[in-house]
């Protein structure tokens, strides 16, 4: 499986691109020590030509992750694009929840 990846130094965690379906997975950490490299080198990535970010890969998270969801959701919104979070871990869709943003994250 070839995939682009938008953080690829050494273990950093980040978002990947899968060619062969179109697909964002992420994998790792998102707080916010990944948080501002990891948005950052989302730039160089096109959004995901079926509009999916596969998020079960996210381990360990805090609020930051629900900043940095949203912000890829506002991108895809300025470029026209429809996106899609699956997988989100239950206690992320909890925080989205808590912040009255759930229904932008799952909608």
């Amino acid at each position: 499986m070839n995939l682009d990846c938008a953080v690829c130094a050494g273990d950093m965690p980040g978002f990947a691109a899968d060619p062969a379906t179109g697909r964002w997975t992420y994998a790792g950490a998102l707080t916010f020590a990944e948080a501002g490299p990891v948005l950052a080198a989302t730039a160089s990535l096109a959004l995901p030509r079926d509009g999916t970010v596969d998020c079960s890969g996210i381990g360990a998270f805090d609020s930051t992750a629900v900043a940095v969801l949203l912000a890829l959701k506002r991108r895809a919104v300025e470029e026209g694009r429809t996106l899609l979070f699956a997988g989100l871990p239950a206690r992320l869709e909890a925080l989205a929840t808590l912040y009255d943003v759930e229904e932008i994250l799952t909608g």
